[in-house]
């Protein structure tokens, strides 16, 4: 009986895994919808082409080597990795499969790259992208993750981050201003002397469906972080990450709509998306120490930092057409040094080494890669090219050929 019960436990707790997987997965079709949403008609197809392709190099990379580095036959409180092989075996005492915890893994892995995407979008070469996603997908993410869910040196010293806020998020958001800063600006973005002009994006409704849908597999990213659900005391754990993640992403889309108001006198769409995923950014360092109410209020504070840190970014000129290092970077420091508001284990001193030790480890180590890229096969295309879009350029096939086809008539 006794044996049985174990059985179904682990079976369920391994469901349950796989489950929270796919929705997590799912959050590759959001970024691949939103980004498309904010890019111009004409960088569409390209950008699509990039969201299907890093997902699936990050999930091959991540297996011959990544999952490696970051679990397998490393030291508790270390920091360089075991480089160990495979994905490991068993453990006796496992409450769930092995199998399902590498799926679980891998698609964090790829949001990491999803972010990137979007901040170089509509000038950087195709290619020098994909040679990025196999040494961010292979190598700089699975080492700073060692030293986090790895249990390496930043676990053992106590930093906190339930679902990656830093790990994930601000380690793309990290990677994306490395490369836009070697990238530049896209043309005609800004003027000569400090104007900046705005360049609307192709397809809003397309980037509020990918909104709901990053909203959507959130549901799993937190919840499934919770690791199981078999017994009364995690089932309730789930429910109350699922409600505080929901709390969060309603009240930094509200917070995001006022602050527009407010600014401008208008509701800002873009914002309001980019509110929404902050909220969700924020609450994913930890979701479940919070009250529901406190989740509203670390909602509202990342929905309204989003679009100041925007705003500030453009000003820098520093130009990322879908927000991402605002939403993923500055909500993702925001949301680790607010973990010990609400949770009596974490403490900010170690929560800043773990930013400053993640942050500044991918930063510098993409920069290097970037460098290396431009210097050899070049990241950014052409002016001409840039003008006629990188759908002709890199893929050959437009994504609205009706469009384009009444347009040139």
């Amino acid at each position: 009986m006794e044996s049985t019960l174990i059985e179904l436990k682990f079976s369920l707790d391994t469901f349950y895994f796989l489950i929270c997987g796919i929705l997590v997965m799912w959050m590759a079709a959001g970024f691949a919808m939103l980004e498309a949403g904010l890019v111009r008609s004409k960088n569409t197809t390209e950008i699509l082409t990039k969201n299907i392709a890093l997902y699936s190099i990050a999930c091959t990379m991540f297996l011959l080597v990544g999952y490696n580095i970051m679990y397998v036959g490393n030291t508790e409180g270390g920091i360089i990795p075991s480089f160990g092989g495979l994905i490991g075996t068993q453990a006796a005492d496992a409450d769930h499969s092995l199998e399902s915890d590498f799926f679980f893994q891998v698609v964090f892995v790829a949001t990491a790259m999803s972010i990137v995407s979007g901040a170089v979008a509509e000038r950087m070469k195709l290619w020098a992208f994909l040679v990025f996603t196999l040494v961010l997908t292979g190598l700089i993410y699975p080492i700073e993750g060692y030293w986090t869910w790895g249990s390496g040196f930043l676990s053992a010293m106590g930093f906190v981050d339930f679902a990656g806020s830093a790990i994930v998020h601000a380690t793309g958001a990290s990677a994306a201003l490395a490369g836009v800063l070697l990238l530049g600006a896209r043309k005609g973005k800004y003027g000569k002397n400090g104007e900046i002009y705005p360049i609307p994006g192709s397809n809003l409704p397309l980037a509020t469906l990918g909104t709901f849908i990053l909203w959507m597999g959130w549901f799993g990213f937190n919840g499934g972080s919770q690791l199981l659900i078999s017994d009364a005391e995690n089932a309730t754990a789930v429910g109350q990450i699922l409600l505080n993640t929901n709390a969060a992403a309603a009240m930094g889309a509200v917070s995001a709509l006022f602050v527009c108001k407010a600014l401008w006198g208008k509701a800002d769409l873009t914002m309001v998306l980019n509110g929404a995923l902050a909220g969700l950014v924020v609450i994913t360092a930890d979701p479940l120490s919070p009250s529901p109410l406190m989740a509203c209020l670390l909602g509202l504070l990342g929905g309204s930092l989003v679009v100041f840190s925007i705003v500030i970014l453009d000003k820098a000129k520093i130009d990322d057409p879908v927000g991402a290092i605002s939403v993923h970077g500055v909500c993702g420091v925001l949301g680790i040094m607010l973990v010990p508001v609400t949770n009596a284990e974490a403490n900010l001193v170690t929560q800043l080494i773990g930013l400053l030790c993640i942050i500044g480890f991918v930063f510098i180590s993409s920069l290097l890669v970037w460098a290396i890229l431009k210097h050899t096969m070049g990241i950014r295309v052409t002016e001409e090219e840039e003008l006629n879009g990188m759908d002709q350029h890199d893929c050959g096939i437009d994504a609205y050929p009706e469009f384009v086809s009444v347009r040139s008539n």
